[in-house]
This record gives C-alpha cells, sequence and structure tokens, in this order.
C-alpha cells in the first residue's frame, strides 16, 4: 500500500499485470543493485549492458506488437515499467524515453518496413533510442528549429546541432526532428532517423552537467552533412513531422504526469517514515500539529493528482486523451511535485540537504519535469487557448 491509498482503476484489475509487475520488480532488485547504481551516478550514465539485461528480461519495447517482437503490451504495461524504475530508484534509466515516447513514433508512424527493421532491436535493447529536438537557440518552439536534412541523391544529408538530448551518449537510434523544406516553416518539418553506426558525419558533443537525474546521460549531438537513406524518412510523406510530433505529444505529457505522482507518493513516503522516527523536544516530529496539517495538506492535494492522472490513462486508453487534457495534468502534477518535495526536505531539516538522502535527489531531479516535455509556461498557454 502506498503513501496515496488510492484503489487501484479498473483498467488496471488484470492477473496478468501483477504477474508483469511482479517479473519487473524482480528483475530491477537483481540486476539495479544500490552499488550499480551508485556507480552509474559517478559515471553519469547507466552502462550500455544494462539496456542489454532490460532486454532480455522483456521490459523494453513492452507495448510494441509481438508480430514486430515487442511484448504486445499496452500502455499499462509501460506505466508499470515507469513506477518500478522509479520505485526501485534506477533514475537514470530512460525506460520512459524509449519506451513510452521513442518507440510510439515508430508503432504510430511508421511504415510496415520500418516497424520490421527497428522495432525488434528496439525491445532487444540492441537499439537505444533518443529523440533531437531541442537545439542550442530553439526548445519548445519547435516550427523554428534550424536543422536542416535537404535531399541528396537516394536520400537526405542532415546538418544542425541538438542539444539537451536525453541518452546522447548512448544512443544509437535517434530520430531527428529537421527542416525538409525550409521554406514551408512548420509544414517543412520531417522526421528522420539516425542510425549513428552507419552515420558519417554523427559526433557526440559533450555529457553535459547537470542539477539533477545523476545517472541520466544528457548530450549535445552534431550533424555535419549526415547521410540518411530516403527509407530512413519516418513514414512515407516529407512534412508530417511537426503533426507526428503534436500526435504523441499528450501521451508524453500523461507520462511525465504519471512519473511525477510517483516522485510525490515517494516522496511522502520516505518523509513519514522521516517524522515518524525523527525526535525533536522530547517527542517524534510527526506528532507535531504543523507537521500533521501540512503533511494532511499535501497527501489530499496528491490523492486529487492521483486521481486525475488515473482519469487521464483510462481517456488516452480509449483513444480520447487530448492535448488540453494532457497539457493540466503534467502542469498540474509537476508543479505539485515541486511544492511537495520541498515541504518534505524541511521536515529532514540539515540531513535533507546532505546529497546522501533519497530526499535531497528527490529535490533535485523534480526541477527538470517543470521544463521538459514542453514547459509549465507553454501548458497554460495551451489551457489558455479553451477559455
Amino acid at each position: 500500500m502506498t503513501v496515496l491509498n488510492v484503489a487501484e482503476p479498473a483498467y488496471m484489475d488484470d492477473p496478468d499485470l501483477r504477474i508483469f509487475r511482479e517479473g519487473v520488480a524482480k528483475f530491477l532488485s537483481k540486476a539495479a543493485t544500490e552499488k550499480r547504481i551508485e556507480g552509474w551516478r559517478e559515471a553519469g550514465m547507466v552502462e550500455r549492458a544494462f539496456w542489454t539485461e532490460a532486454g532480455q528480461a522483456g521490459i523494453l519495447g513492452v507495448s510494441v506488437p509481438a508480430e514486430f517482437g515487442g511484448g504486445g503490451g499496452d500502455y499499462r504495461h509501460d506505466l508499470i515499467v515507469f513506477e518500478e524504475v522509479a520505485r526501485h530508484g534506477v533514475a537514470g534509466f530512460a525506460a520512459s524515453l524509449h519506451n513510452g515516447i521513442v518507440v510510439p513514433y515508430v508503432v504510430s508512424h511508421g511504415t510496415e518496413e520500418q516497424k520490421h527493421r527497428w522495432l525488434p532491436g528496439l525491445s532487444s535493447g540492441e537499439l537505444v533510442s533518443a529523440i533531437a529536438m531541442s537545439e542550442p537557440d530553439t526548445g519548445s518552439d519547435l516550427q523554428n528549429i534550424r536543422t536542416t536534412a535537404l535531399k541528396s541523391g537516394n536520400g537526405y544529408r542532415i546538418n544542425g546541432a541538438k542539444t539537451f538530448i536525453s541518452s546522447g551518449q548512448l544512443a544509437n537510434f535517434i530520430i531527428v526532428a529537421a527542416k525538409t523544406d525550409p521554406s514551408l516553416g512548420g509544414k517543412g518539418v520531417s522526421l528522420l532517423v539516425v542510425e549513428t553506426d552507419k552515420a558519417e558525419g554523427f559526433r557526440r558533443g559533450r555529457k553535459l552537467k547537470k542539477l539533477g537525474q545523476d545517472a541520466a546521460d544528457t548530450s549535445e549531438l552534431f550533424f555535419d552533412d549526415v547521410f540518411v537513406p530516403a527509407d530512413n524518412l519516418l513514414g512515407e510523406t516529407e512534412g508530417r513531422g511537426f503533426i507526428q510530433l503534436m500526435s504523441e505529444l499528450p501521451r508524453e505529457r500523461l507520462t511525465i504526469a504519471a512519473q511525477a505522482v510517483t516522485a510525490i507518493d515517494l516522496a511522502l513516503e520516505v518523509t513519514l517514515d522521516y517524522v515518524k522516527n525523527r525526535k525533536a523536544f522530547g517527542k517524534a516530529i510527526l506528532e507535531f500539529q504543523n507537521t500533521q496539517f501540512v503533511l494532511a495538506g499535501l497527501k489530499a492535494e496528491a490523492t486529487m493528482a492521483k486521481v486525475f492522472v488515473d482519469y487521464c490513462v483510462a481517456e488516452l486508453l480509449a483513444g480520447r486523451l487530448d492535448v488540453t487534457t494532457a497539457a493540466m495534468a503534467k502542469m498540474l502534477t509537476t508543479d505539485l511535485q515541486g511544492r511537495v518535495v520541498d515541504q518534505c526536505l524541511q521536515f529532514h531539516g540539515g540531513m535533507g540537504y546532505m546529497d546522501e538522502t533519497p530526499i535531497s535527489r528527490m529535490y533535485r531531479d523534480a526541477r527538470i519535469s517543470r521544463i521538459y516535455g514542453g514547459s509549465n509556461e507553454i501548458m497554460r498557454l495551451l489551457i489558455a487557448r479553451t477559455l
């Protein structure tokens, strides 16, 4: 039972899902030991071998149809992976990026040939994925990216630079947003796949130092006249990139919201354990009325957030999740995550400021959730358009 003791939604009431969760938890407990995770934090990235192990354990590509080498599940299976990764403290393992963001682009927008070519490797761990959208001068304003992919013989030449790319050092399968027709603005954006092992002119830049997410590899990428064949254009038609990006953003933002709720639950869990055992002025910190009142308010807000996210997941599974509702979920949960983790750290006192404590890492890790997937200011703008 978690701190947020919300009844399990009906869509999760499936024995197969419970068995799958047990399997994921067992794998992570065995393969992602505390010592190994600490090594990843020190290195600034998860070792490549772990991706292969995860693929062999069947936790990559879990919602990829079985005919393409995947697990044959759906978004519920992805959610289980994301939640168990968080609960086992494997913060740098980019399963949510791989399973929840990049792979769905291929499933939803790839040709049959592309699905057969790429999805088996994405499910086995042979291919580690990334998506390259942000540029040094362009973040949320994707219509104004500068990277180009211009026709050259039987393919395209990609030129440009990308930054803040998750899994940038490890990824060997990168979906790149580029302009195949710069004169058309957003209508000239296409998505192309760069298979880095075959890409002359592709360079990885710095592995960027960050405020948090210590074990998460985040990098600069450079494309210097990188040639990709025509059949690496995702889908069959140029100029569909912006539409493809927009169609997948609700899922991405819901994934961020679901991760935020899990992080909130974990923060409250470790804090309750601390305030029950830590004594001040002769009694446990939890016995002080201020502690009780603040934590009671946070639990109430977090419970509302959990119920809303469960509703959004049901909408996604039914094919009804819209851009605005996903934006609301992302904005509300990540704003709340920041407030909850901040207050939970306060209850830890000086110990909460120490890097060795889980709440300290949660505090640093939480900050990015209000920025990536579209900043929360952009979320407010999207919501305001419906007023």
